[in-house]
């Protein structure tokens, strides 16, 4: 474990940020953090903030006023990471979701309220979603074999076994309660007690059952007490939510049954089930001033024994045999430091067998490892089922041994910064922690979980959770903070390999997102930075021709099954003409026929195509340099094929509407410039088509596009985003330094290099990246970025025709690459 950066708040002469109490924080699949602080003025009044900050821009923070009127107690994402609940000591629950769908604007529409009753444990309801991660068949050629979709039943259906939204929480008084979403966009709060006879819950956790049950676990705080567990079912009846409740089996403490430690440890601290999605195993804490032990209990069906006066009369056959649940520990751990927080892991790595001695003998893997940070300032990493360290950080500049007993550590003069929240990412690999300084540390956790391993067995790692990430669509940023530079290109192989082994309809679903990932990946190379480019600009141009393809419509409704964009593909795949107008013949050009208005607003979709062919053929004479920018391009024959099909569409649409075409700055009035740009392009695409045996370009193709640049103006692209990201700048061993709310000049990224089209200087023109306008060296337009890969574009639509609305629709909650969006404040000389 190292710090990969660390995020802190400057100090106002007027108003502090301090750390709240409790302090509550959460980490979503879309690595967005949420925490929480208190504002205090002059007055010393208490404002409770939310801050929500995205892991690659964390000192871009948004921080917003809760209106929460006590201590923020419970933050909790749902599982598409767009919205959060947030609960507080006075029983109110409030749901934020993005305001237009940017990561660093939010607002809250929707809540419930349990007056005068603090919450002690929220979660969202289960939507039945569960894929297990299969560690022992990373091996395996497919995707099906390494990740399987477990059955799990969700919290509760609506018709047609729909999940329904909401969320249930645990107060302190002992009631549960339970609100729905109900598609009107109503709420529906029930609340009930969990048992007859109620006392106080101090402490509580959630978890769901794959029959689509809840489990509550509750702790009245002492540990002389049980810790009491509930079985909850929600339903609908007669538009009104019923909640049933149900006595499961108890536990004590096993530190507190021990004669000699029965009053040592009294106060249980910390109670969690070890997944949300796993009831069967919970998590406990006792300590005491200076001290702590932790316990890991699981909950198993054993046989009842039956009186040998019983067995005579009605002997017990095969199945027959009464069953009962009851709690055993797996482990326990040795007096430790005190516990401070306790973060668990969200990877659902499939254990064939929860038993300890296979868990203690299972290889070391991230999901299977929890996190334990004390008062001292450490932070360890240990197996959650045997307890076992498996790796360990120390805040201060000096580390001591792991093996160093409690007792003997000197006591500092004050208190020891330590975390008072943490949160593990959805892969394991990242820790951040909030001390109780407010200060925001991100720790990087190796995969090998503080084992030695090979850089075979760790690449096997990262390109196992970053094809999971893939499948499940999660944010694989966390991921990055691990990729080496010498590590991107076999990662970019064998992803390219495992992807090429899938069937073609998942290949197809996963196209795009494969792509991202690569970008993302190769970003972190100055060996790959170019390919960056080549990866967005086949992101860009697959969104263009699904989108233009979209507009042909069939003449007449009884048509063959085939659409017109199919049969376009089909036609410029058969005809290998190297004359536009005769593949053109070939065509219905009555499906192509569109509104004028239409074609004039998609005009710069179409310069682009335009301008991109032209870059393309006229970089081929200088195809010996890889470093630069659409070199992949060049032996890429589908992308090719592409191109070739929206030049005949653009030759079609031009007929209707000249004005829409491709502006080319050409020395000759009478030149056809379409029309060459589409005899070199068909020539190079029978090089390198999947149909033919590829060859290497002609010397009379070479010539024709040595002249190019004598016959056309060649455009100068603007290939990449500039990104100001963090995880392509992190260096291992040297943290980062930064603050809330102020930008930090950073050090030197691999994408910063001299490359022909990636620099831009200082009051360059700026350009929307997604409509390839023209913004100018200071935008007056209220702009977007991509939280990924840095892609600008305007927030609010200047154009109203209905195709255009069509093509941004597909970008309003995600970029081209799949990132997240964040307002850009407008910059001024």
């Amino acid at each position: 474990m190292d710090l990969a950066y660390v995020c802190e708040w400057e100090r106002w002469p007027k108003s502090t940020h301090c750390p709240s109490v409790p302090l509550a924080c959460a980490w979503s699949c879309r690595n967005l953090i949420a925490f929480t602080t208190d504002l205090r003025n002059d007055d010393q009044d208490l404002t409770r903030m939310i801050h929500i900050l995205d892991t690659e821009h964390p000192w871009d923070v948004h921080s917003v006023n809760s209106e929460h009127s006590e201590a923020i107690t419970c933050l909790e994402w749902d599982q598409s990471g767009s919205r959060l609940l947030s609960a507080d000591a006075d029983g109110q629950i409030k749901c934020w979701s993005m305001a237009d769908h940017l990561a660093n604007s939010w607002e809250s529409h929707v809540g419930s309220l349990v007056e005068g009753d603090p919450i002690v444990a929220l979660s969202w309801l289960h939507n039945g979603v569960k894929l297990a991660l299969h560690v022992e068949k990373s091996g395996a050629s497919s995707f099906g074999e390494k990740f399987s979709r477990v059955k799990f039943s969700p919290s509760l259906t609506l018709f047609g076994g729909k999940p329904m939204e909401g969320w249930i929480a645990v107060t302190v008084s002992g009631l549960v309660t339970v609100s729905l979403l109900k598609p009107s966009g109503q709420v529906l709060t029930s609340t009930e007690s969990l048992c007859r006879l109620r006392g106080r819950v101090a402490l509580a956790d959630i978890a769901f059952t794959g029959g689509g049950n809840i489990v509550v676990a509750t702790a009245d705080g002492s540990s002389a007490s049980p810790v009491q567990f509930y079985k909850v079912c929600v339903s609908v009846v007669s538009e009104k939510c019923r909640i049933d409740t149900e006595i499961l089996p108890s536990l004590f403490m096993r530190c507190t049954t021990d004669l000699n430690r029965k009053d040592k440890f009294p106060a249980i601290t910390h109670l969690k089930f070890l997944a949300r999605d796993m009831s069967e195993q919970v998590l406990l804490c006792a300590s005491s001033q200076t001290s702590s032990i932790v316990e890991c209990w699981s909950l198993r069906k054993e046989g009842l024994p039956v009186n040998n006066v019983f067995q005579q009369i009605s002997p017990v056959v095969g199945d027959k045999q009464p069953m009962i649940l009851k709690w055993r520990i797996l482990s326990a751990t040795n007096d430790l430091d005190r516990v401070s927080a306790v973060a668990l892991p969200k990877l659902p790595i499939s254990l064939t067998n929860t038993d300890l001695k296979v868990a203690s003998d299972t290889q070391f893997y991230p999901g299977l490892g929890l996190a334990l940070a004390f008062h001292d300032g450490s932070v360890h990493i240990v197996h959650r089922l045997s307890l076992q360290s498996m790796a360990v950080f120390y805040s201060s500049a000096a580390p001591r041994a792991a093996d160093e007993p409690a007792i003997k550590r000197p006591r500092t003069a004050g208190p020891a910064v330590h975390f008072k929240a943490m949160q593990l990412s959805w892969t394991s690999l990242a820790l951040v922690g909030i001390d109780n300084h407010g200060k925001l540390s991100m720790l990087r956790i190796s995969p090998s979980m503080g084992h030695t391993l090979d850089v075979s067995l760790a690449l096997r790692h990262l390109l196992f959770l970053l094809e999971y990430c893939m499948v499940t669509g999660y944010d694989w940023w966390d991921t990055l903070l691990h990729v080496q530079p010498g590590m991107v290109q076999s990662l970019v192989e064998k992803l390219h390999e495992e992807y090429t082994r899938q069937n073609a309809a998942l290949q197809q679903v996963l196209s795009t997102r494969i792509l991202a990932m690569k970008a993302s990946l190769c970003k972190l190379s100055p060996c790959t930075v170019a390919r960056v480019c080549d990866y967005h600009a086949k992101l860009f141009l697959v969104a263009v021709s699904s989108t233009l393809k979209s507009l042909l419509r069939p003449h007449f409704l009884n048509t063959p099954d085939k659409s017109p964009g199919d049969r376009l593909t089909e036609v410029c795949t058969k005809i290998t003409d190297a004359d536009i107008d005769k593949v053109m013949i070939n065509l219905k050009t009555e499906e192509f026929v569109l509104d004028m208005n239409t074609l004039q607003a998609l005009q710069q979709l179409l310069q682009w195509v335009g301008d991109f062919v032209l870059y393309l053929l006229a970089s081929l004479p200088n195809q010996g340099s890889p470093l630069r920018p659409g070199h992949s391009f060049l032996r890429d024959g589908t992308s090719l094929g592409m191109l070739r099909e929206l030049m005949v569409v653009i030759r079609i649409w031009g007929l209707l509407k000249p004005s829409c075409l491709p502006v080319y700055t050409a020395t000759s009035d009478t030149q056809d410039s379409m029309s060459l740009l589409f005899r070199l392009l068909t020539k190079l695409w029978i090089c390198c088509r999947d149909e033919g045996p590829t060859s290497e370009p002609d010397e009379a193709l070479v010539d024709e596009c040595c002249l190019l640049p004598s016959q056309l103006l060649i455009p100068s692209l603007d290939w990449l985003p500039v990104s100001d990201g963090l995880v392509s700048r992190l260096q291992p061993k040297q943290p980062l330094r930064l603050h809330f709310g102020k930008a930090p000049t950073l050090p030197t990224s691999a994408s910063t290099l001299q490359l022909d089209g990636l620099i831009r200087a200082p009051g360059q023109p700026k350009i929307d990246h997604l409509r390839r306008l023209h913004l100018g060296a200071y935008p007056t337009e209220e702009c977007k970025t991509c939280t990924r890969c840095g892609c600008v574009t305007m927030l609010r639509s200047p154009n109203k025709t209905t195709a255009v609305k069509q093509w941004e629709q597909r970008w309003i909650k995600n970029c081209v690459c799949g990132g997240l969006w964040r307002r850009v404040p407008l910059s001024y000389p």
